[in-house]
């Protein structure tokens, strides 16, 4: 059921000029994420923190690309803090400990590339 309706999500939006900010809705007290693109290759999820929202510290097993679509981030690599603004993007090295923090409303995209 999952592949159908990763599907069903690629073919809604393949071939469409689209803003990551408009893909996922902030919704108050919480964090929202949208995958976009989800393969055995790697993955694209759209998030919507609310502010004082967070991801709590955590590693992957390889890189990813956070890029901040509307506000400003404040991502914590290795305990020392990054603020992050739109369009602007930080890469979260492999085996390293992150979080990132709503100081403010923000809206981010995350690639994760597997390799």
């Amino acid at each position: 059921m999952a592949d159908t309706k990763q599907k069903a999500i690629d073919e809604k939006l393949v071939a469409r000029r689209l803003d990551y900010a408009d893909l996922v809705d902030y919704n108050e007290g919480s964090v929202v994420s949208r995958t976009i693109i989800k393969k055995g290759a790697g993955t694209v999820t759209v998030f919507a923190f609310d502010k004082g929202e967070r991801l709590s510290t955590h590693s992957a097993p390889f890189d990813a690309l956070l890029q901040v679509v509307d506000g400003t981030a404040a991502v914590t690599i290795e305990e020392t803090e990054y603020m992050v603004d739109a369009p602007r993007f930080i890469i979260l090295p492999a085996d390293k400990p992150h979080a990132v923090d709503a100081p403010d409303r923000f809206k981010m995209a995350l690639v994760m590339i597997k390799s």
